[in-house]
């Protein structure tokens, strides 16, 4: 059962004001004051974000050190190393930081790390290969923050590091040349949430400063950071939000000929969501199923013609992944019925055959079936390693920390993190794990929960509304598509289930004689009797358009009914 939280309503004095500030309706403004908008200049910079919003990058702590040291390599023709994970969020920055240097000098070669053979972040391996070819300096990006030791080894080699990272730093920082990573706590840059390629648009857009470069000559880099904010699930506020705004331009008007070759089957405008679930995936799917470096190969192509065979092989991985992640999950839910302790406040899995590439996605899929935190591990070389997945509001890095003494190596942020033990630790870290989180979760967090922002009546939903409604986005966390209550409603008579096993919910609903509107609920064709057999009912919704032969309208995109 989905717990429906409707959020305070701010003040009435407080909308009013606002309202008549803006010329909107009580209920935008009221929406707005929920987001922290609460003065003309606030709306202003939200519904018109300004590139001149972007915060100096030399306010980020060591990045004059970054400037100069690449300077230097420049100035002395060293070969530089462009290292980053194999994520969305690590090719991306990857793609950005190597296409960004290579405008201006030669010297520059890309490394993405093996998820089997080195695991996540900094490898020994990857910086014996920079020994081997002659690399004197390496750029870390999405990574490198608890690299300690490695950056250590990489020093004796004479080989200097400046890391890109967004990740929470351990206790010890690296001994690099710079560490550009805004969350160390002696960071005082502005905004703290950027992902690990938007760290790396700082450090080009620092680069670019001193040669005379502005913001406008680096927005065609920003469809990648826009990329990687979406499948990083970073917060869509401050800095990030502009960031988006401006790389949604791109992808839309611009993009670069990897991302059109993966888009061209979309003909509209594409939203963060679209790049989450469709532009996303596919990126991903070449570090899960085969090599991180055939993402940057597409995302940094120039040729539309190349590009397009580079995203037909990734979309054949992408095939392949979705095959993997479906039929691991199907094991892994099955070894939770068998083993089903009801007093659990955890999902822990372990199969040493599941394929590595795809147990972060299972443990999404497990997350959202039982609703607890989850682990789902699987062999690694001699290791173990695992993907932890969380629920809202309960931190699992911080569960997972507080087991250090089981684990090998760990990192990731509060809902999302990866882990290696050695097996004969496995026994104990589960239960420990199960320890830590029973104790510290509130419990009510194991019920999901839907947030409502306003409850408003079907005559409210009008044309108008709705495109004010369309300039809050891009939406993502920190900023999320207004979530609306309405009661009283009545079925026209023509709600039905649609889809594969009647698994949809087509309804057509009306209130108090209002017009009847539509709207389309995924995965709640069982809510069906519900409505059909009570005179009345409640909904939560978005609200979006539905395009249906050439003819636009609004419809409810609805999430749960009562």
């Amino acid at each position: 059962m989905t717990r429906w939280t409707v959020k305070a309503s701010p003040d009435k004095e407080t909308i009013k004001a606002l309202s008549e500030a803006l010329g909107v309706n009580s209920i935008i403004a009221s929406l707005l004051l929920q987001r922290g908008i609460s003065t003309f200049e606030d709306a202003k910079k939200f519904f018109r974000p300004s590139l001149d919003d972007i915060h100096d990058p030399f306010l980020m702590k060591d990045m004059d050190k970054a400037v100069a040291r690449i300077e230097k390599a420049f100035a002395e023709g060293e070969n530089i190393l462009v290292y980053g994970d194999y994520d969305v969020d690590g090719t991306t920055a990857v793609s950005l930081m190597s296409s960004y240097l290579l405008e201006k000098y030669p010297n520059v070669a890309t490394y993405i790390p093996d998820r089997y053979e080195e695991g996540y972040g900094v490898s020994y391996q990857g910086i014996d290969f920079a020994d081997d070819n002659g690399f004197s300096l390496i750029i870390a990006l999405d990574c490198g923050i608890k690299a300690v030791d490695k950056v250590a080894y990489a020093k004796e080699k004479g080989i200097d590091f400046i890391i890109c990272d967004h990740h929470r730093p351990g206790e010890i920082i690296p001994d690099a040349v710079a560490v550009l990573d805004p969350k160390q706590d002696d960071c005082n840059y502005p905004y703290d949430e950027l992902c690990g390629c938007g760290v790396g648009f700082k450090l080009i857009q620092a680069l670019g400063t001193k040669q005379g470069e502005t913001i406008l000559d680096l927005v065609p880099y920003l469809d990648l950071v826009a990329t990687a904010i979406g499948a990083d699930i970073v917060p869509i506020t401050g800095e990030n939000r502009v960031l988006a705004y401006y790389g949604l331009k791109v992808i839309n008007k611009n993009p670069r000929p990897g991302i059109k070759a993966i888009t061209k089957q979309l003909k509209k405008e594409l939203t963060i969501t679209d790049v989450v679930f469709v532009v996303a995936p596919r990126i991903n799917a070449a570090g899960r199923m085969k090599h991180g470096l055939h993402a940057v190969q597409l995302l940094t192509e120039k040729d539309i013609n190349i590009a397009v065979l580079f995203a037909e092989e990734i979309e054949d991985f992408n095939a392949d992944r979705k095959s993997k992640d479906q039929e691991i999950t199907k094991e892994a839910l099955l070894q939770i019925e068998e083993n089903k302790e009801e007093k659990n406040f955890t999902s822990v899995v372990f199969n040493e055959s599941w394929h590595k590439g795809v147990i972060g996605i299972v443990a999404s899929r497990l997350t959202e079936t039982y609703y607890r935190p989850t682990l789902v591990f699987t062999k690694s070389g001699e290791k173990l390693a695992a993907s932890a997945r969380s629920v809202k509001g309960f931190d699992v890095y911080n569960a997972i920390e507080a087991c250090e003494d089981c684990l090998e190596q760990f990192g990731g942020h509060k809902y999302a993190a990866g882990l290696t033990l050695k097996p004969e630790q496995y026994p104990l870290f589960k239960t420990k794990f199960e320890k830590i989180v029973s104790e510290t979760i509130d419990k009510k967090l194991l019920t999901p929960e839907i947030l409502i922002d306003a409850e408003i009546d079907l005559k409210d939903i009008t044309p108008k509304f709705y495109r004010i409604l369309k300039q809050f986005a891009p939406f993502g966390p920190g900023n999320l598509a207004p979530v609306f209550l309405t009661q009283g409603l009545k079925d026209s008579g023509y709600t039905k289930c649609v889809g594969q096993d009647d698994k949809h919910l087509k309804v057509s609903v009306s209130q108090n004689g209002s017009p009847v509107i539509g709207g389309i609920g995924f995965n709640l064709g069982e809510k069906l009797s519900e409505i059909k057999n009570k005179p009345f009912f409640a909904a939560v919704y978005n609200l979006d358009e539905n395009e249906w032969n050439g003819t636009v309208s609004l419809q409810l995109r609805v999430k749960d009914i009562k």
